[in-house]
């Protein structure tokens, strides 16, 4: 027999729930209902859907992100393309490709825009608890507007979504911010910077040496104990704003103090790719190790123009979708069913095309239906009703199709009393399923 074939490491399938796993990993239906609490909470806030390629070119990563970043020097998937001799990669993160496609469309003529996205992004890192090669992440972005407003915004955004997944701000995920100021004072920083880490050179490992001229604010988010203490004395970049950029990281702070949302201001929290300004933030959590961070993001007013667009500023926010469900598998929190409404019960296949029309009457209706397949005798399919999770059984038995009617057992009410239905009014009491 042949080998069996399994997937690449780091890369998982996403499997219906009862389907058993050794892994921890969530299940399709927790998966679906995220994304439909996704949708609703960026619905209500104005936010649209929009879909780009999962393949690149890989020069559009290295403008974006900057060549001297983990992710464009380290883990991104490329290739040459055998057709033609283009330059790809499979993409690391969505931010760049969201403001490629608003470029290549001049999305932003009639105006700004709040959009969304969810998918797929690859990097070649060592895959461990709720990181992986491939993983999935929810990228929320607003293109065009300026003002410290839609900052906050974002991050109230993000707290409605908690709340509606059952995380608690404070409690389960924690809100850290921060201002990385304009380029010119980040430069000013960035000297200072340098000149700080150049009398440290003998506390420095090889990586913040190989950085210390090129990205040394990178340097600021090691996780390397020897080098905290150098860290920590370090010239802080809040230090070095200007009135403008101070004013706009306190009218920030103001929306989230008038909405009662607590934070931590972290004057060395940074973001790992080189075009954030201004606003940046993270939502980080205790329950998950040394992978606390599950959500962050920032204000990036310089890419658009960057990439090759015409100026306009941008602020948005990534967030992994892997991650988030682990926490909220680790936390044990409860998660709205998925199950059908009603179990067909058919033990004769005499009954099958009458049941199946019924069936499709119902659904039409808004009923969710599972219909028993393959046969079996009942108490072997009232087994699989039981298990489905379904509240009702319609049972098609011969008897009961015969006099134009079916049975109703309720599955999850042994005292109540089994009912009879009329076939021929299947709208009548479709509703009142649809509701129990």
């Amino acid at each position: 027999m042949a080998d069996i074939l399994r997937a690449v490491k780091g890369m998982n399938d996403i499997l219906p729930s009862g389907v058993p796993r050794t892994d921890k990993l969530p299940d399709s239906q927790l998966w679906q209902w995220f994304e439909d609490t996704v949708r609703s909470v960026l619905g209500r806030y104005g936010y649209q859907n929009l879909l780009t390629p999962i393949v690149e070119p890989t020069a559009l990563f290295v403008r974006g992100l900057g060549e001297v970043t983990d992710i464009v020097e380290k883990e991104m998937y490329s290739f040459v393309d055998s057709m033609n001799g283009d330059k790809l990669t499979l993409r690391p993160e969505a931010t760049a490709g969201i403001v490629r496609a608003m470029i290549e469309h001049n999305a932003l003529y009639n105006g700004p825009l709040r959009l969304w996205t969810v998918g797929p992004m690859f990097r070649h890192e060592r895959p461990q608890k709720g990181r992986y090669r491939q993983f999935h992440q929810l990228d929320v972005e607003a293109l065009g507007y300026p003002g410290p407003d839609v900052d906050a915004e974002m991050i109230l955004m993000a707290r409605t979504l908690w709340r509606e997944l059952g995380l608690v701000e404070g409690r389960h995920v924690r809100l850290e911010l921060n201002s990385l100021g304009q380029p010119e004072e980040r430069r000013a920083h960035r000297e200072a910077l340098v000149r700080h880490f150049e009398q440290h050179a003998d506390t420095l490992d090889a990586d913040a040496k190989r950085r210390l001229h090129s990205n040394p604010l990178r340097i600021l988010d090691t996780k390397n104990p020897h080098m905290q203490a150098v860290v920590e004395n370090a010239p802080r970049l809040i230090d070095f704003l200007g009135a403008e950029s101070l004013a706009h990281f306190d009218a920030v702070r103001g929306v989230l103090d008038a909405a009662g949302l607590e934070y931590r201001v972290n004057t060395r929290l940074v973001r790992g790719m080189d075009y954030y300004n201004l606003t940046v933030f993270e939502w980080v959590t205790d329950q998950l190790g040394s992978q606390g961070t599950v959500c962050g993001g920032g204000r990036y007013d310089g890419l658009i123009e960057q990439l090759g667009g015409k100026p306009a500023p941008a602020v948005g926010f990534g967030l992994g979708i892997e991650r988030l469900l682990l926490l909220i598998q680790e936390l044990g929190l409860p998660v709205p069913s998925r199950a059908p409404q009603i179990y067909a019960v058919i033990p004769s296949p005499a009954a099958v095309p009458k049941a199946m029309a019924t069936l499709e009457s119902l659904r039409a209706a808004g009923v969710s239906v599972l219909m028993n397949a393959g046969g079996g005798n009942m108490k072997a399919q009232f087994k699989r009703a039981d298990a489905s999770g379904a509240r009702y059984a319609l049972i098609f038995g011969d008897d009961e199709v015969a006099r134009g009617e079916v049975a109703l057992k309720d599955l999850r009410d042994p005292a109540a009393a089994q009912r009879s239905l009329p076939l021929g009014s299947v709208a009548a009491w479709a509703a009142d399923l649809r509701n129990a």
